[in-house]
């Protein structure tokens, strides 16, 4: 028995030791309960970090946070050190972005969330200028709405992201651009009279990049030999279609019509040139099962 307490104690000390020595990294927590759309990018930043031979801990923010609150927290130097942001021109002016797309570019493909029985409504959009009759939101904060806007989008925006899928419910829009990352968690845990439409498919170039404050070079690069690493090994790839391959083999995006945008918010540091560091079916089909 004291053998026993002896070896836990050992344990304990050594487990101690490791945490007490790693460099702390304080990531957001997420908006709300049950939110699982930053869940893909931290196990991401994990592999990231494990692949840089530097001890680190990841630590959850105290208290939710916005897209925009995260932003704030960055710039300021508060509360968290990295968070998982969709990319602006603005956004990577006040922070430093590491430029590796970490959805592989999936946050650009978009299905609409729209009422049950509507469906034969959009039947009839086939191209830019139809699209242009419908009436969509998004949320205020949001680059995607300034994409659409750019692209002769009216947009009906909102302050709060569950009250989107409030608004969409009793008619203040028809249609709810979400990406095939989200969509289908959304989908499951919002009331049972809206369905994902199955006709159309949005895409525009774009994604989040990790960002850090501007002064912590020193993080930043190693996240993104960290990436980079995991691009090289493979992990990278086996994580996302971990994620979203079942995802992207439900979206069916080969039977959809695809109406492109063009993204006015893309900055020339944007990886346009890595065509592996972004997901497109015609390229590259959905992993099988």
């Amino acid at each position: 028995m004291r053998v026993m307490f002896r070896l836990l104690l050992c344990l304990l000390l050594v487990w101690h030791g490791d945490v007490a020595g790693a460099e702390v990294v304080r990531f957001p927590k997420p908006e709300f309960e049950g939110d699982h759309r930053s869940d893909y990018a931290l196990r991401l930043l994990q592999l990231a970090l494990s692949e840089t031979g530097v001890k680190y801990q990841i630590q959850t923010a105290e208290f939710p946070m916005s897209q925009e609150r995260q932003v704030r927290e960055l710039a300021a130097g508060r509360t968290i050190d990295v968070a998982p942001i969709p990319s602006s021109p603005e956004r990577e002016a006040r922070l430093l972005a590491i430029r590796i797309p970490i959805n592989k570019g999936v946050l650009g493909w978009r299905l609409g969330l729209i009422r049950k029985g509507d469906q034969g409504s959009f039947a009839g959009v086939k191209t830019l200028t139809d699209l242009k009759g419908v009436r969509l939101a998004q949320g205020q904060d949001w680059p995607d709405t300034e994409i659409l806007e750019a692209n002769g989008i009216n947009v009906i925006t909102a302050p709060s992201y569950e009250g989107l899928f409030k608004m969409l419910e009793v008619k203040r829009f028809d249609y709810f651009p979400r990406s095939i990352m989200e969509i289908w968690d959304e989908q499951a845990n919002v009331a049972d009279t809206l369905q994902v439409e199955p006709h159309l498919a949005l895409h525009y170039l774009y994604d989040a990049y990790f960002m850090v404050n501007r002064n912590n070079t020193k993080l930043a690069q190693e996240i993104r030999n960290g990436l980079e690493k995991a691009i090289a090994d493979g992990s990278f790839d086996k994580l996302f279609q971990e994620y979203y391959g079942e995802r992207l083999r439900k979206a069916r995006l080969e039977t959809r019509t695809v109406i492109e945008l063009n993204n006015p918010l893309l900055t020339p540091g944007t990886p346009v040139d890595r065509p592996e560091l972004w997901y497109d079916f015609r390229r590259n089909p959905p992993a099988p099962k």
